[in-house]
């Protein structure tokens, strides 16, 4: 039996994950993501789809981030009726997701004039095609296909797929999880599998070993109290602020730095972080018997949550050092860009980046070093100190990312690595062909391949 493959999005860059498994019967997507970071994502977003949404009959998703949901409602704009599968953890983040992009998309038309590319009702049309699983739980498909999700590491209710048909397996992973999570406990490696689709963002490069990322945060807020000055952390809502709260938590409680104002300003990072709390089961072992033990790990002296406009404004008036986390990750929207308009040109500032900056992005360009940046149309001198921890990312890095495939793909016919940019996708297909012999194979954007399945 054969399949059809095809590569509609994330490849050549992170964001934008949308592939399609064709079997001449049955037509499965897998994942559905905005662009981001990019100044033309809005544009490219708004773009219809490579294929009929009306002739899919079913969406797969790996887990919540915007990047891997993000355009399913358009899909049900533009004539999807299927079945939509995730985790149960995936489904309730989605949601709160979902629903505050809109809003986003909404700022951004009365702002801008951007059309949003769906409404409500579509994500609520979306919501009700949905389907929930648990991880290990197989499911029955169109065609055949039996699936289930193993657990990624990446963020909650995250999910490797793996899909069989005669034999033949194959394995979307979603983005890995970087080993080990302050929260979540490390993926679980697929073994057994016929062709794997990999994430590949950190492909080229290696993380920071974990005493040395909790040691560069310590350092980091101790520089900002000794200068009394602000410490901003550009974080996703999603998962990178959870883990960073968990990170202050325990340095706060176990007396290794003094405690100090800290600010969660963002509504949409409050609310997920809410769903944290009801997913206990989802985390690491020991993170579950710390909480089982007493400890809120989302509550400590200093941390305020700043719901309102009004609230977040008022953090300016707070004098002496504190730390600020708004989203977004990457500074492209959100509260953040207002407070690096107020803080960026002092340089009694820190802009600490815990994750991946996408190219075009504020984040990137701070992250290259721009002398000046344009927020919301302000020109905006940088005399803050940017400063980098890699160690928190949400990814594997390129040992991981090898390790993976060398343990459990001895029989693959071929990796095909993705979700990257261009660079960090070629290192990595080149380094699993070279270290491991593996079929590793960079595809283009709208490529689509024969495999057997």
């Amino acid at each position: 039996m054969s399949a059809t493959l095809g590569f509609y999005g994330g490849v050549g860059a992170v964001t934008g994950a949308n592939f399609m498994l064709d079997t001449g019967t049955a037509a499965l997507v897998v994942d559905c993501g905005l662009v981001q970071g990019d100044r033309f994502a809005q544009v490219q977003n708004a773009e219809a789809f490579a294929y009929d949404p009306g002739a899919v009959d079913v969406v797969l998703l790996t887990h919540a981030h915007a990047d891997h949901i993000g355009r399913v409602p358009k899909l049900v704009r533009d004539g999807f009726a299927g079945i939509i599968y995730s985790t149960t953890a995936t489904k309730d983040l989605s949601a709160v997701m979902l629903r505050d992009a809109f809003k986003v998309m909404e700022y951004e038309r009365e702002r801008y004039g951007n059309k949003p590319i769906y409404d409500m009702g579509d994500i609520d049309a979306a919501l009700a095609l949905w389907r929930t699983v648990e991880y290990h739980e197989t499911f029955l498909l169109p065609d055949g296909i039996t699936a289930h999700y193993t657990d990624a590491g990446h963020i909650l209710g995250s999910g490797m797929l793996h899909l069989t048909r005669g034999g033949k397996t194959i394995v979307f992973t979603g983005d890995i999880g970087n080993v080990p999570q302050p929260l979540l406990s490390a993926p679980e490696v697929p073994e057994g599998y016929d062709y794997l689709v990999m994430e590949s963002v950190y492909g080229d490069r290696s993380h920071e070993g974990v005493a040395e990322r909790t040691e560069l945060l310590k350092y980091y807020i101790e520089e900002t109290q000794r200068k009394q000055g602000t410490l901003i952390i550009p974080a996703f809502s999603l998962e990178r602020t959870q883990g960073m709260l968990y990170e202050i938590n325990n340095l706060v409680e176990s007396g290794k730095i003094k405690p100090l104002p800290v600010f969660l300003d963002s509504p949409l990072a409050i609310a997920v972080t809410d769903l944290y709390k009801s997913y206990v089961r989802y985390l690491r072992p020991d993170v579950q018997e710390q909480i089982k033990n007493g400890d809120d790990i989302f509550a400590f002296a200093g941390l305020s949550f700043t719901r309102t406009v009004k609230e977040s404004s008022e953090i300016d008036a707070v004098k002496g050092a504190k730390i600020i986390i708004a989203g977004s990750g990457m500074s492209h929207g959100g509260r953040i860009r207002r407070h690096e308009q107020r803080y960026l040109d002092d340089p009694r500032t820190t802009v600490l980046l815990v994750g991946y900056q996408s190219v075009g992005s504020v984040g990137r360009l701070l992250q290259d070093g721009a002398p000046k940046v344009t927020i919301d149309g302000e020109v905006v001198k940088v005399k803050a100190k940017i400063a980098r921890i890699t160690g928190y990312s949400g990814h594997a890095d390129r040992d991981q990312l090898l390790e993976l495939v060398a343990k459990g793909g001895d029989k693959a016919k071929c990796v095909y690595v993705v979700m990257g940019e261009e660079r960090s996708a070629l290192f990595l297909t080149q380094r699993l062909r070279d270290y491991l012999g593996v079929n590793a194979v960079a595809p283009d954007l709208g490529a689509e391949v024969e495999i057997d399945f």
